[in-house]
């Protein structure tokens, strides 16, 4: 399995997000500039210029049509993916961290971080179908616990948001009124900062990693918790197979301590867990700092790893994946 290796980024990757078709990858970034590739050979195609600050995540609606990026910019874009042109801006009063498009693409989950005195908060907004009818105003906004809300996503049927950040509780709301419904329990939940959350493909469980070197697999309607993957560092990243039953978790070390621990380059990599046994099946090596994003093709094939080394790296499977027998 050669990984090609797409380079366009001159800062840290932040996000990847593959469109439903896994056609498209598109990629985030410190460095402004949100970034769309083929994905079947990592060609770039063009950049969505507008954003004055690191852009930390990005969701494309179900006809890649429509991109949305979050940026501490303290804005959230929207934009028409064919032709890069900005159509909207939501403007906030803080950094804007996570976005997460609801089904149906009509709303969309944004979350803020907590900035000059005001807390972190989570934001519903109606997506137009007509950009020049587009609205600043927020159907709901809530509140948010202490700390940054990394992630926020939909639930089934858009009838819940689930949120995971800094206070590491896995929170689920209402999406009508708001209110919290459940929220992870302290003794079996994450013991640190959460990073990352992604859902599986039929939307029935999620997976969130965590800075306490794991990454828990939960029910998205109960919160029950399924699984944990036990890996020896900080997890940046986590993804699940669409075809298979794999998690893919990826970081490293903060990227103060990278260069005094280790001087063999390259060796940070994804590691391959089976989603029902939490046993390691694999790992795939090649960035030269943490994996700070990772993203499955929606086909199974393919998968592709951001790092803080400023490279995606495209990995197309070979046979012998699908053939792993545990």
């Amino acid at each position: 399995m050669r990984p090609i290796l797409m380079k366009g980024h001159e800062r840290p990757l932040t996000f990847l997000k593959y469109n439903r078709d896994g056609d498209l990858l598109f990629s985030c970034a410190k460095d402004h500039t949100p970034t769309v590739w083929f994905a079947d050979n990592g060609e770039r195609l063009g950049t969505y210029r507008g954003h004055n600050g690191a852009v930390w995540c990005c969701d494309v609606s179900r006809d890649s049509k429509r991109l949305i990026t979050a940026s501490a910019d303290q804005t959230a874009k929207l934009w028409d993916v064919q032709k890069g042109a900005e159509l909207f801006t939501f403007k906030f009063d803080s950094p804007a961290k996570s976005v997460d498009l609801g089904v149906g693409d009509k709303l969309v989950v944004i979350t803020t971080d907590p900035f000059m005195g005001l807390p972190s908060a989570i934001h519903v907004k109606r997506i137009s179908g007509d950009p020049s009818e587009q609205s600043d105003e927020s159907v709901l906004t809530i509140k948010g616990p202490q700390g940054r809300i990394n992630r926020a996503v939909w639930g089934p049927l858009n009838r819940t948001i689930i949120s995971a950040g800094e206070d590491a509780v896995v929170r689920i709301w209402d999406s009508e009124t708001g209110k919290l419904l459940l929220e992870s329990d302290k003794e079996t939940g994450h013991k640190k900062t959460i990073t990352s959350l992604a859902k599986s493909s039929d939307g029935s469980h999620f997976l969130t990693g965590s800075l306490d070197k794991s990454a828990k697999l939960w029910d998205i309607r109960s919160l029950e918790l399924i699984k944990t993957y036990k890996t020896e560092r900080p997890v940046n990243a986590v993804t699940l197979s669409p075809v298979l039953d794999h998690v893919v978790l990826g970081g490293g070390q903060d990227a103060s301590s990278v260069t005094t621990t280790d001087h063999r380059a390259g060796k940070f990599e994804a590691k391959f867990y089976h989603k029902i046994l939490e046993e390691e099946i694999g790992g795939v090596k090649g960035h030269f700092g943490p994996i700070n994003a990772l993203a499955f093709n929606p086909d199974g094939k393919s998968f592709s790893s951001g790092g803080e080394d400023g490279y995606v790296r495209l990995h197309h499977f070979d046979q012998d994946y699908f053939n792993i027998r545990i």
